[in-house]
């Protein structure tokens, strides 16, 4: 075989370029989100973990007082907020790579789109709605600021 004949390389499927910045700019989250993420989880990890009495701490009060707290109520957001986006943009590249069929990336990144939104409304709601101080539960459980742990 010569080397002046050369069979042209095509790409496996043909698809209309974009006219948006879509790829660039979920290529740039991918990288801002990877980073603070990795900010946020050790932040998350050194509170939880390394501060305190390690994870003997971690009970129904400990968590209970700490979304007590506005600021780590955001903080845990965030985090989940963030962690869901980037690793649902890292399924969505996957599935455009790896799916031939149009039909079946729709369904499959439809079926994405479903549980990433309700993994992050779910998530939400648990933040937000989260009763520190339940009733009926016993009072070594509670932690120290609910009323029925005092009695």
């Amino acid at each position: 075989m010569s080397s002046s004949h050369r069979t042209p390389i095509s790409s496996y499927r043909h698809r209309p370029l974009a006219s948006s910045n879509f790829e660039l700019m979920a290529w740039l989250f991918m990288r801002w989100s990877g980073a603070l993420l990795l900010i946020l989880i050790f932040v998350h990890l050194f509170v939880n973990l390394v501060l305190g009495e390690g994870i003997q701490q971690i009970d129904f009060a400990f968590v209970a007082g700490k979304w007590a707290n506005p600021f780590w109520q955001w903080f845990d957001l965030i985090m989940l907020w963030l962690a869901m986006l980037h690793g649902t943009n890292g399924l969505r590249v996957i599935i455009n790579d790896y799916t031939g069929a149009a039909r079946t990336r729709l369904v499959l990144k439809t079926l994405l789109a479903i549980c990433t939104a309700t993994i992050i409304v779910l998530g939400t709601l648990v933040i937000f709605t989260f009763d520190p101080c339940p009733t009926n539960a016993p009072a070594e459980t509670l932690p120290t600021f609910c009323p029925e742990a005092t009695s």
